[in-house]
């Protein structure tokens, strides 16, 4: 058993990991080393940070629930993805299959839509 067909996927690790490895290098070198205490502060979007309890403060719930969406429609091309790739090689039945999966999918997020869970106060 050769590797050969796992070359390019290799040398794509290892260019992106030299990538990785000389950019955070670089970073130490050329960049400036004048710190203030602004530099040293959270960054909230131009905005002064709103100081939290000392237990951290509460999350609305809505933050949960966007990032459940994300993660069912993430989960969902996973899955889209390979049977995309592999769809020549799939009888009918795989068609079948990921039409049911693409309605259920589509059944969660019009209900989700319904309910107003995309709707950001």
């Amino acid at each position: 058993m050769t590797l050969s067909p796992y070359a390019p996927i290799i040398g794509l690790f290892a260019l992106a990991a030299a990538f990785a490895l000389f950019s955070v290098a670089a970073a130490r070198f050329a960049g400036p080393r004048r710190y203030n205490k602004a530099k040293l502060e959270a960054y909230e979007c131009g905005i002064e940070p709103s100081p939290q309890p000392v237990g951290g403060g509460r999350f609305p719930v809505k933050f949960y629930l966007t990032a459940m969406l994300f993660i069912v429609f993430d989960i969902e091309i996973i899955f889209l993805y390979p049977w995309a790739v592999s769809f020549d090689a799939l009888p009918i039945f795989g068609f079948v299959e990921m039409v049911l999966f693409i309605v259920a999918v589509f059944v969660a997020y019009a209900y989700v839509w319904r309910r107003g869970g995309l709707d950001w106060d």
